[in-house]
């Protein structure tokens, strides 16, 4: 099959390049924003007509939350139009989609695991356009799968592992919040996901994914600075009064993975087993 990978360049988009070899039997064309604007349409159509794309997992997206809620303009043409142009053009060749969504799509007043079926209801800009770019991709393409993950972090960009490595080298002293609850989930993971579900055949629908378990992103940071080795950097819990956002973020969004473990036979790890693998990668990128 020809595959389509938006947004090449970030976190998932690379580490579906580094399985690419090993699913050789594919022609893969990795696009960032040089190679393919998909915010253009006409130049989407044209890009999937000529050459020849059966499929399109879209990993491009506008991920700045808080900055979302003043750029709603281009919020929601990257998040929005643009999944939906790669739909459109992908139906016009009979081929398939994969969209990446977000656990932003509900408002995290839940307390128990939200299910595919339960009813969104996002509480910020970025979360209301990727929940438009879930039903704008069902709309426009027949053979769609949507793939709502939480708390990505990899070797790869700028991300909340990184971050915690670098402050907790630097200061003292650090406050994390710890009265939001969801998943970190290592990219890699999610990428050997999608990959597992190419391979045995897009079911349209919404599904699922992040690594196993949960924790506060106080519990995570603590992780990440025990894992790291450490010691010198006091990590205080925080409430989210304490650290006011533009953008609200959900306090619980665990996500029940059932649906796609059982389609796909799906063996996910626990969330602590694959930050430190991650930062195994990380220490011996530097």
């Amino acid at each position: 099959m020809n595959i389509l990978i938006t947004g090449c360049k970030g976190q998932l988009g690379n580490e579906l390049q580094l399985l690419q070899k090993a699913h050789a039997e594919h022609t893969f064309f990795n696009t960032d924003v040089d190679e393919l604007d998909i915010c253009d349409q006409n130049a989407v159509e044209q890009y999937v007509k000529e050459n020849n794309i059966d499929g399109i997992i879209n990993c491009a997206a506008y991920t700045a939350v808080d900055k979302a809620e003043s750029d709603k303009e281009l919020c929601t043409t990257l998040n929005m139009m643009a999944p939906a142009y790669l739909a459109n053009a992908i139906e016009q060749r009979g081929g398939w989609m994969i969209q990446i969504s977000t656990d932003y799509v509900f408002n995290g007043k839940n307390y128990r695991p939200y299910l595919e079926d339960d009813t969104p209801s996002p509480d910020s800009v970025y979360g209301s356009t990727k929940l438009a770019s879930e039903l704008g991709v069902s709309k426009f393409c027949k053979r769609s799968m949507i793939i709502r993950t939480a708390w990505l972090y990899s070797s790869f960009g700028h991300n909340f592992v990184k971050t915690m490595m670098r402050l907790g080298r630097e200061r003292s002293e650090l406050g994390v919040v710890a009265d939001q609850v969801g998943t970190p989930t290592y990219a890699r993971d999610l990428a050997v996901a999608i990959m597992t579900i190419v391979e045995k055949g897009i079911r349209p629908g919404v599904y699922h994914f992040t690594d196993e378990g949960a924790a506060s992103w106080y519990d995570f940071a603590k992780a990440i600075h025990r894992l790291c080795g450490i010691t010198g950097c006091h990590v205080k819990p925080l409430h989210t009064e304490d650290y006011p956002t533009p953008a609200t973020r959900p306090h619980y969004s665990i996500l029940d993975k059932t649906k796609i473990k059982s389609e796909y036979g799906i063996d996910i790890p626990h969330w602590e087993e694959s930050l430190a693998e991650c930062i195994q990668c990380i220490e011996h990128q530097s």
